[in-house]
């Protein structure tokens, strides 16, 4: 926001001397005569001039001035907060729907994915329910893969089946390659759905 001190190029605390210099800077940089092709530009910068001092240099019109600017001011900072605000409300509110929505379409993709549908067509039912091409295609992407480390965590336990000595009671804690498959797929699956997805299963 230009100010009448700006215009003559000093501070708003400059002394009566300080803004008669200016003044006379000013008007002997942008008198018309001084300015030649340039006298448009020179004439309406030397008014400005003019104008400015003419307020600045009488106490009670820079008294009245200051005090209409600081109004002005604090108007403008209230709807500039005002504006900054509504923004930020709008924002989370934006944000809060695109989760919502995202959790949705994950959801919809887990239930045909649990049916046994595969990754095109959890991507085809997720473009019919107006989830955005590459949101779909990702997501479909990530839950056929999540579902697809699920089915070959249950093969191989299942083809591994009992590893335990007769003699060993059956609640041994298991140990060898057993242990190290036992304690390593349960973290490597929740630490794949937790990286897809932001929550724990």
């Amino acid at each position: 926001m230009t100010t009448l001190y700006a215009t003559l190029g000093v501070e708003s605390d400059a002394t009566l001397d300080e803004i008669k210099r200016a003044y006379r800077r000013g008007a002997m940089k942008w008198h018309p005569d001084r300015n030649p092709g340039r006298e448009t530009e020179a004439h309406l910068a030397f008014q400005e001039i003019r104008d400015a001092y003419a307020i600045l240099s009488d106490d009670e019109q820079r008294r009245i001035y200051d005090d209409v600017f600081a109004q002005e001011m604090r108007r403008w900072q209230a709807e500039l907060a005002e504006q900054e605000a509504q923004e930020h409300a709008a924002q989370r509110e934006a944000q809060r729907v695109a989760q919502e929505h995202y959790e949705k379409m994950v959801a919809i993709a887990m239930r045909f994915a649990d049916d046994g549908h595969n990754r095109d067509v959890l991507f085809g039912v997720l473009l019919g329910q107006d989830c955005e091409a590459e949101l779909a295609a990702r997501i479909a992407d990530s839950v056929w893969a999540l579902q697809e480390s699920r089915r070959a965590h249950a093969e191989a336990a299942e083809a591994s089946g009992p590893d335990v000595a007769p003699e060993e009671p059956v609640n041994a804690a298991p140990h060898g390659e057993d242990a190290r498959r036992t304690n390593r797929h349960p973290g490597a699956f929740e630490s794949f759905w937790h990286g897809l997805f932001g929550i724990r299963s």
